[in-house]
């Protein structure tokens, strides 16, 4: 398979990928509360990819310690706090909607970063995407505007996460296997989850009294193995041929499996939220052919 074909591939199958997600993490929080699901998501990612530490163990500290870092707290960590918290109040599609933002985000803090002057151009699509985000959230089916924006810009949190997490991957893990730096990255941040989960939750009382535990613990394995520690390697793997700009824009494709779920979920989308959707999509592509 040539390099092009492998890219296509990747970003096909992460955006089925993530593009799920958020449907999964609904159903866990049938049981659990959003700040377990998404401690319990980094958690089993982390005790997943724990035999890989016998393969993938040497690192170069000194040199990668900080892209691992910011790779696990702002591509895995916080992120998964956000998502599932601003899904307690606003729809997954709408989620799955916003997070079209990060290659926006991605091109931003890149142009910041790399202190490179952004055309009018660039200027202009972000500023487009911008306001696409803002009508995303007025019309949502919820009347409380307040609580669509409150909510809804923890999803922009998010994705400005993942924004600083994809130019420090390309920046500072380079030449770092993917496997290792995705097994690294969450050697940081599972302990700080299952402490959080074991210490400050109410995870073992849901799990031995709510009859939907098991159920909800099944959808967020699936979404930490598959979601998280799979498709974080494939992500690294993806930036690394095509990439930043290009790995970001699985996120053309994320909102249509949101929706899709959504949609099948009983959630309402309306019409303005599809054009809305298409703006930001095409502001995002006027940016790449700058």
């Amino acid at each position: 398979m040539s390099q092009k074909a492998l890219s296509w591939f990747l970003l096909i199958l992460l955006s089925l990928i993530w593009g799920s997600s958020f449907i999964l993490m609904k159903r866990g929080m049938n049981a659990f509360s959003s700040d377990e699901v998404a401690a319990l998501r980094i958690s089993i990612a982390f005790l997943f990819l724990l035999p890989f530490h016998l393969k993938y163990t040497k690192i170069d500290f000194k040199k990668y310690f900080l892209g691992v870092l910011v790779m696990g707290v702002f591509g895995n960590l916080i992120p998964a706090f956000l998502f599932t918290l601003a899904e307690t109040q606003i729809s997954s599609s709408l989620t799955g909607m916003l997070n079209a933002l990060t290659p926006l985000f991605t091109i931003l803090i890149g142009l910041v970063w790399l202190k490179n002057r952004p055309s009018a151009k660039q200027l202009a699509g972000i500023s487009i995407g911008f306001v696409a985000a803002i009508c995303l959230m007025l019309f949502e089916s919820s009347p409380d505007v307040f609580r669509n924006f409150a909510f809804g810009f923890l999803v922009l949190m998010a994705t400005i996460c993942y924004a600083v997490s994809l130019n420090a991957i390309k920046k500072y893990l380079g030449g770092l296997n993917s496997i290792t730096a995705t097994v690294w990255a969450f050697s940081i941040t599972g302990p700080i989850a299952l402490f959080y989960l074991f210490g400050f939750t109410s995870f073992t009382t849901h799990v031995a009294e709510n009859p939907l535990a098991l159920q909800s613990l099944g959808y967020v394995s699936i979404l930490a193995i598959v979601g998280s520690a799979i498709s974080v390697i494939l992500y690294n793997v993806l930036i690394k041929i095509s990439g930043t700009v290009f790995a970001s824009s699985c996120t053309y494709l994320i909102p249509v499996v949101a929706i899709l779920w959504g949609v099948f979920d009983g959630e309402i989308v309306n019409f303005a939220q599809i054009l809305s959707i298409l703006v930001i999509i095409l502001s995002v592509y006027l940016i790449n052919r700058d």
